[in-house]
């Protein structure tokens, strides 16, 4: 069974339609998508699109669907700067109850059996939530002694960091999917192909059409998003930085 597993898309449809393009051409069996469809510039139509695909399809929920449906029932969003308060209100503002409640049934994890990688569990930030921050970096120990605590799966597939990496857990396999719509180091967008091994991937498409159909959105940070996530993502090493002091004590 070959699985692509697609994660912080971020309603950056370009970037999606180019990994669909890439996988109808090299032929998977399902598509998981890992959270964080929104939000983003284009939430509607990335959100309509997902759910036209023509291969069975899995969904979880990530930090960004919870924030929009908390926005959504009028609570304040837990864990989000003021700052980015009015994303999430545009974000619900556009979205259909129907949009909403398709939202609100993904579940926080999946479990697969794989019948050549054994038991895959799939979240979005960690095993126990959808907020909770660790890169390649961060100590194995802390990792072992806190969200992998209990953890008996082979392999753990995330995303949530927007940075793509192939680490060890103690006996589990940890691979971060990276993000297909804001990606954080390289320009692309960046997915997992999950077959007999499991491969990073990364699509290249047209950078600077996808900025500009976002900067026709009314977005409202349409011009950040186009330059600094699309076209000039920051850099690997300057996330990696700025998560340290966020990444699980």
């Amino acid at each position: 069974m070959r699985i692509a597993a697609l994660y912080d898309i971020h309603a950056n449809l370009p970037a999606l339609e180019a990994v669909l393009r890439e996988i109808a051409q090299i032929g998977v069996d399902r598509i998981l998508v890992g959270g964080d469809v929104v939000p983003g510039p284009m939430p509607r139509k990335t959100i309509e699109r997902l759910s036209n695909l023509n291969l069975p399809c899995d969904f979880i929920q990530g930090n960004g669907e919870i924030a929009v449906l908390e926005e959504l029932a009028g609570k304040p969003a837990t864990g989000v700067p003021a700052q980015h308060r009015p994303i999430l209100q545009w974000t619900a503002q556009q979205l259909a109850p129907a949009d909403a409640g398709l939202l609100s049934r993904w579940p926080p994890t999946i479990q697969m059996q794989h019948a050549e990688l054994g038991e895959v569990l799939f979240c979005h930030a960690t095993p126990r939530n959808a907020t909770e921050i660790f890169t390649r970096t961060t100590s194995e120990q802390r990792l072992l002694s806190t969200a992998f605590a209990g953890v008996n799966t082979a392999i753990v597939v995330c995303g949530h960091t927007h940075m793509q990496f192939d680490r060890m857990v103690g006996n589990i396999r940890v691979i971060n999917a990276g993000s297909v719509g804001m990606p954080f180091g390289k320009p692309g967008a960046c997915w997992l192909l999950i077959g007999s091994d499991i491969e990073l991937r990364c699509t290249a498409y047209d950078l600077e059409k996808a900025a500009e159909t976002v900067r026709r959105t009314n977005y409202p940070q349409a011009r950040e998003f186009a330059e600094h996530n699309i076209v000039r993502p920051p850099a690997e090493e300057e996330m990696l930085r700025l998560f340290a002091g966020a990444e699980i004590k």
